[in-house]
C-alpha cells in the first residue's frame, strides 16, 4: 500500500477516534465559530458536520479576508483601476465582488489594466518592468499576508522604486474577535481559531483576547483530524468548566509566533481603526503606514473621487460574517446570487461561507 493511503487510513481512524470521543462527552450545547476561511473550506469539504452530535453547532465566522474588506474599500480599489497611468494589482478573488458601481473584473473588460497577481512581490516586479507607470497593490488580508506585503514595500524602498504603492486594507484578527463578543445577536461559547494566522501571532497574540472574555479558545489546523482534535479540546474545556487558550496545532503553531515577520510588519505598519464588512468599524484592527514608509501609501498618493457606498440590495453577507445568518437563510443565495453570478463577496471568494455552502451543501453538511 502506498504510503499516502496509509496516511489516509491512519488519518481517517483518527478522525473517527476523536469523534467518538466528542460525541461520549458532549453534554451540553456549546456553540463554537470557526475564525478562517480555510476551516470553513475544510468542514464542509469533509462533511465533518456529520460526525458531531447535536449538541455542538459550528458556526462559520469573518475569516474570509475578501469577504470582509469594507465596500468603500471595494469602490477605492475600483477608482485607482480608473486612474490614468495606474497597472491595479490585486489577487484574483477580488475581481469579481462588486463595489457601489462597478467591479474589477469589469473595469478589466473595459480597457482598465488591471492585473491578477500570486503575491505583492508580483506587483513590485510589475513596477520594475515598467518604470513609467504607477502599480498600485491592494493590500487585503489577515496577518497572514500582511509581514509580506511589508517586507515587499521594504524591498520597493531599497530600492528606490517610487513607482509602487499600496492601498493597505489589511486586518487583524484578535480585535474582530472582540468586536463579535461585544454584538448581542452573535450567540458565541467558544472560538477555533486560525491556523495560517497563528503561525504568524502565535497563541500568545489571543492572550488579552482570552484574559478579557475567559471563554474556551483552540487554534486548530486544518486536516479533519486537526479541527476535530480542536473540537475535542473546546468539550473537555467546556465539560471541566476551565476555559483555557489551548493550541491543537503545535506542529505548526507556537505561543510567540513568528517573530520575524512580526517586525517586518510591525515596522511598515501600524495598527488603525478599520471598517469591516458586517462588523462595522473596529478600533486599532486595520494596519496602516507608518511614517517611515508612508511614501509608498496609495492613499496619500493618489486623490480619488468616491461614491457614497451602498451594500449590494438584499445581500446578507455582512450577518453571515458574523454568525447571525446561515447562507440558506439569505434571500438571494442559489437564487439571484451564485458563484457564476455573484451579488457579495461571501459567494466570490474561494473561502467565503456562501460559495462553500453552495458547493458542498449536502454532503454531511446540514
Amino acid at each position: 500500500m502506498a504510503l499516502k493511503h496509509v496516511q489516509e487510513y491512519r488519518d481517517a481512524d483518527i478522525a473517527r477516534h476523536l469523534a467518538a470521543q466528542i460525541r461520549d462527552r458532549s453534554r451540553q450545547p456549546v456553540r463554537m465559530m470557526e475564525v478562517c476561511g480555510t476551516h470553513t473550506v475544510s468542514i464542509f469539504r469533509s462533511g465533518l458536520r456529520s460526525l458531531l452530535p447535536e449538541t455542538i453547532t459550528l458556526i462559520s465566522g469573518p475569516g474570509c479576508p475578501v469577504c470582509v474588506t469594507d465596500q468603500a474599500e471595494i469602490d477605492a480599489f475600483v477608482a485607482l483601476a480608473r486612474e490614468p497611468g495606474v497597472i491595479a494589482a490585486t489577487f484574483g478573488d477580488l475581481m469579481r465582488v462588486p463595489g457601489t458601481e462597478s467591479s474589477l473584473q469589469r473595469e478589466r473588460a473595459a480597457g482598465r489594466d488591471v492585473r491578477i497577481v500570486y503575491s505583492a512581490f508580483d506587483a513590485l516586479k510589475l513596477a520594475r518592468a515598467h518604470p513609467d507607470r504607477q502599480v498600485v497593490f491592494f493590500g487585503v488580508g489577515f496577518e497572514t499576508t500582511a509581514p509580506t506585503v511589508a517586507a515587499t514595500v521594504m524591498t520597493a524602498a531599497e530600492a528606490g522604486l517610487e513607482n509602487f504603492s499600496v492601498w493597505s486594507a489589511h486586518k487583524t484578527v484578535p480585535a474582530a474577535l472582540d468586536a463579535l463578543m461585544g454584538m448581542p445577536e452573535v450567540a458565541i461559547d467558544a472560538f477555533l481559531l486560525p491556523g495560517h494566522v497563528s503561525v504568524i501571532i502565535g497563541t500568545e497574540g489571543y492572550r488579552p483576547f482570552f484574559q478579557r472574555h475567559r471563554m474556551p479558545c483552540v487554534v486548530a489546523g486544518f486536516e479533519p483530524a486537526d479541527l476535530l482534535a480542536a473540537v475535542a479540546a473546546i468539550i473537555d474545556q467546556v465539560a471541566s468548566g476551565t476555559p483555557a487558550l489551548a493550541n491543537a496545532y503545535p506542529r505548526a503553531v507556537v505561543a510567540e509566533g513568528n517573530p520575524k515577520a512580526l517586525a517586518v510588519m510591525n515596522r511598515v505598519f501600524a495598527p488603525v481603526d478599520a471598517a469591516w464588512r458586517g462588523l462595522g468599524t473596529i478600533a486599532g484592527s486595520g494596519l496602516e503606514f507608518t511614517p517611515a514608509f508612508d511614501r509608498f501609501n496609495a492613499r496619500h498618493r493618489f486623490v480619488l473621487h468616491l461614491p457614497v457606498p451602498v451594500e449590494p440590495k438584499g445581500c446578507a453577507c455582512g450577518q453571515i460574517l458574523t454568525g447571525a445568518k446561515r447562507p440558506p437563510e439569505c434571500p438571494l443565495f442559489g437564487t439571484r446570487c451564485t458563484p457564476m453570478d455573484p451579488v457579495g463577496p461571501c459567494m466570490v471568494s474561494s473561502e467565503g461561507t456562501c460559495a462553500a455552502y453552495y458547493r458542498y451543501a449536502g454532503r454531511g453538511n446540514p
